[in-house]
């Protein structure tokens, strides 16, 4: 059920970044959002470790502070898989990018803090 959870969030952080920073636009139905949100997180899954690694160096020398442009980088592959695909979902640059990956990231921790918060109160019967 967590995979449900984290796919709608996701998917509301990508549909909050489309209407606050320009750059970012979202041309399909609203359902294709759901599988934006599918491409971004298969891909912070599988290729975000890789560069992580490969960029600890940077990582080290500025004190985390290059995750920003990491998660800028990440945001820009999705809409390059996004067109690939023909999805509908565009990143004009870098700088959109860079913007985008702060509110998907703002969102996406605020979002995180309910549903977690919101989940914990329930007990599954029986544990």
């Amino acid at each position: 059920m967590t995979i449900v959870w984290r796919l709608l969030v996701n998917a509301a952080a990508l549909w909050a970044a489309t209407r606050l920073v320009p750059g970012i636009s979202f041309d399909g139905d609203w359902r294709l959002l759901f599988v934006v949100a599918l491409v971004f997180g298969v891909l912070n899954a599988a290729v975000r470790p890789v560069l992580w690694v490969m960029t600890l160096p940077l990582l080290l020398l500025t004190l985390g502070l290059f995750t920003f442009v990491l998660n800028a980088v990440m945001l820009w592959l999705t809409s390059a898989v996004s067109d690939w695909l023909g999805i509908g979902f565009h990143v004009a640059g870098f700088a959109a990018a860079f913007l985008g990956a702060l509110v998907v990231s703002l969102v996406s921790f605020l979002l995180s803090l309910f549903v977690t918060s919101h989940t914990r109160g329930r007990q599954r019967p029986g544990a």
